[in-house]
């Protein structure tokens, strides 16, 4: 299991414990599983942030 699975995984279980019941809460556990997903990619390196940051610099 490499880092973004771990992320994401993670990021599922901590939002489900966060969030009880309801609609609401699988909104939020399935955010802070985009949120974990997100940084496993980055640890893994499938995700290069300086890019995302870098092309909001050339809009402006």
């Amino acid at each position: 299991m490499n880092a973004t699975q771990t992320g994401l995984i993670s990021g599922l279980i901590l939002g489900t414990a966060a969030a009880v019941g309801g609609f609401i809460g699988f909104l939020i556990a399935l955010l802070i599983g985009v949120v974990g997903l997100v940084v496993g990619r980055i640890l893994d390196g499938e995700l290069d942030v300086s890019d995302l940051i870098g092309r909001a610099k050339d809009r402006q």
